[in-house]
C-alpha cells in the first residue's frame, strides 16, 4: 500500500473541543469533527479510570454511527483528587472551589483514548495516567488565574497549555499532549497500527 493510499483512509474526531482537534493537527492535518452526544454521567461506583475509558469508547462508537472506511476517534479525560472526580467546573466558583481543594496537592488525571476501525470493527484502546503537583494556592493565585484564563471546560479548572502551567510544581506521565486531552504518541502508534504512516 503506497502513502496515497494510506491517506486516503478518512479520519474523524468524535469531539468538538478545540484542544482536541488542535492536538490532533500535530499529526493529521485533514479530519472531519463530528461531535458524538455521549451522556457523561458517571455510573454509580465507577472507578475514574475505568469512567475515562467508557466515555472514550463511547464517543468514538457514537461518532463512528452511519460512517464507513473512517478510522474515528473518541477520548475522554476524568481528573481524580483522593478517589473524588473533579468535573470540569462549569462557572467561576466551581473553579476556585476545585483549585482552592488543588492547593499544595496531587491530582492524577485519567486520558483515555479509543481509535475505531469502520473498515474492520477493530478497536484500539489505552489510558494515559498524570500526575499533577499543584504548588501552594493562595486566593488571589487562584482568583487572578481565574478571571484571567476562565478554565471553566476544563476538568482539574486548568489550562496547562496556558496559563495553567504556572499552578503547578510537578507534572509525572509518559505523554505530555495527555494532560491537554489527547495522548499523541498513544494515538500516532493506534494510527500506524491501522497502516497510516505517521509521520
Amino acid at each position: 500500500m503506497n502513502f496515497a493510499q494510506k491517506a486516503a483512509v478518512r479520519v474523524v474526531l468524535g469531539s468538538t473541543s478545540r484542544y482536541r482537534a488542535e492536538l490532533l493537527r500535530r499529526l493529521i492535518p485533514d479530519f472531519d469533527q463530528r461531535a458524538p452526544g455521549t451522556d457523561e454521567s458517571a455510573l454509580t461506583g465507577e472507578a475514574p479510570e475505568a469512567r475515562a475509558l467508557r466515555l472514550a469508547i463511547a464517543k468514538a462508537e457514537a461518532a463512528a454511527c452511519g460512517l464507513q472506511g473512517a478510522l474515528v476517534i473518541g477520548s475522554d479525560q476524568v481528573a481524580e483528587l483522593d478517589g473524588l472526580i473533579l468535573d470540569k467546573p462549569g462557572s467561576a466558583e466551581n473553579a476556585r472551589r476545585q483549585l482552592a481543594a488543588s492547593s499544595g496537592r496531587t491530582v492524577q488525571f485519567h486520558t483515555a483514548l479509543c481509535v475505531l476501525d469502520t473498515r474492520d470493527g477493530r478497536r484500539y484502546t489505552h489510558v494515559d495516567h498524570t500526575r499533577v503537583s499543584f504548588r501552594s494556592l493562595a486566593a488571589p493565585d487562584i482568583e487572578r488565574y481565574v478571571k484571567r484564563e476562565q478554565p471553566f471546560d476544563c476538568a482539574g479548572s486548568f489550562k496547562c497549555e496556558g496559563l495553567g502551567i504556572s499552578l503547578f510544581e510537578r507534572i509525572d506521565n509518559e505523554d505530555p499532549t495527555a494532560l491537554i486531552g489527547l495522548p499523541l504518541i498513544a494515538l500516532a502508534r493506534m494510527l500506524r497500527e491501522c497502516e497510516m504512516d505517521i509521520p
